[in-house]
């Protein structure tokens, strides 16, 4: 059987045109063609005049969309779902809510995809990189299940709860790594530029200089005549590490192992990938998907290879008819008490409920250590940047405090 066409594409416009009472008007629509446009107008009961493709703004060009904007949409999709608003209604609403042009160019694809037959899931399923597998699973399920809303719903807590632990690791990683990147820079730019000057100045005093002095008037000679090889290796080694992490399985693998064992950075690295863990399992399992079936996609959302092989593992015990919670424990990866809240859930009958406590849990401990860790971080950033620039400062001025106490 013959493949579906891709449904057309749609554009926005500006139009010009009349109201009723002639009253001069103008807006923007979104459609296929500049025809179905002007019909969409005329339902209205406004007269079209000029209709014009809009073209997207310099700063909007390009624009990529964020996991934050798919959690907008699957939230605003739910809510619209909820409030029994039409499935293509709805996506006129919500495109026509972002300011994006990509994402609302996503959001018109899917309408059209959608108005031409297709099952929700399926027009999800032809953008696989905003909508993962686990993704557009849980909306099937909904569609077949009649209980769509409740289903987004569920997605949606499930993306907010993830991007927003997300945005959490990248702050705990991305202040150091940027205080340190401003330490490289302005260090670079007072061995290049300043040092010089007071070596010129030195080199009339006729007196010895201080052994710091001279350590930091040599690393500016060599900065000044290598700045180049130090600029192009310092580049080199971001693009390898880079495609070492895109094409190196080892190296992942190898660094993720690593990273759990760093002090505070990987606390927080090893709770966050409990905290998705239990996220996950506890929105597909409560979904109505077979957790044989769930923990498929469990182990690619908890973010470590560690993990990863240990839900592997568990996959395989529990497809024997082993118990969840005595499989989390024969890992010796979880902690103590994400296992015996898994074991009071299945218990209970309730181990989506559970496993959701346990993820909102993990979740308040990485927001705590983060915290944490910034507030540790601000004065030790503070005391790295006062040795490296003050240093340096105290390097050039030893000499003429030498010389005033001789004279």
């Amino acid at each position: 059987m013959a493949a579906k066409a891709r449904a057309p594409k749609i554009f926005t416009y500006n139009w010009e045109g009349t109201d009723r009472k002639g009253v001069r008007i103008t807006g923007e629509l979104t459609g296929v063609s500049i025809p179905l446009v002007k019909a969409q107008l005329r339902k209205q009961g406004i007269n079209p005049g000029k209709i014009k493709k809009k073209s997207p703004s310099l700063f909007g060009r390009g624009k990529k969309i964020k996991p934050m904007d798919i959690a907008l949409f699957t939230r605003q999709m739910a809510t619209m779902m909820r409030a029994g608003v039409p499935l293509l209604q709805s996506f006129d609403i919500i495109g026509e809510g972002f300011d994006n042009p990509t994402m609302r160019q996503l959001v018109g694809d899917l309408k059209q995809e959608v108005a031409a037959g297709n099952s929700f899931a399926t027009a999800l399923r032809r953008n696989p990189q905003y909508f993962d597998e686990l993704y557009c699973n849980l909306v099937d399920a909904g569609e077949q299940a009649g209980a769509l809303e409740t289903l987004l719903d569920r997605v949606a807590t499930y993306k907010e709860k993830t991007e927003a632990l997300k945005a959490k690791i990248r702050k705990a990683m991305t202040y150091p790594a940027a205080v340190v990147v401003v330490a490289f820079i302005v260090s670079a730019i007072l061995l290049i530029k300043v040092v010089p000057q007071f070596q010129i100045v030195f080199q009339g005093f006729g007196a010895e200089l201080p052994a710091f002095t001279l350590m930091v008037i040599g690393l500016s000679e060599i900065m000044q005549s290598y700045w180049w090889i130090v600029l192009a290796g310092a580049i080199g080694i971001v693009i390898a590490f880079r495609q070492a992490m895109r094409k190196s399985e080892r190296f992942r693998d190898a660094l993720d192992r690593l990273l759990l064992k760093l002090p505070i950075v990987g606390g927080i690295l090893y709770k966050s990938s409990v905290a998705r863990y239990a996220r996950t399992l506890a929105t597909t399992f409560a979904a109505g998907v077979p957790l044989v079936e769930a923990l498929d996609s469990v182990s690619g959302a908890t973010g470590n290879v560690v993990f990863k092989n240990a839900v592997g593992k568990i996959k395989q015990d529990v497809s024997t008819g082993m118990q969840l919670n005595f499989s989390m424990r024969s890992t010796g990866v979880f902690p103590t008490m994400a296992v015996q809240m898994t074991a009071i859930g299945e218990e209970s009958g309730a181990l989506d409920e559970m496993l959701a406590k346990v993820a909102s849990y993990y979740e308040d401990e990485v927001d705590n250590l983060v915290d944490s860790l910034t507030s540790l971080m601000e004065p030790l950033i503070m005391a790295f940047l006062g040795v490296i620039v003050g240093g340096l400062v105290i390097a050039m001025y030893l000499p003429i405090f030498q010389l005033g106490n001789v004279v």
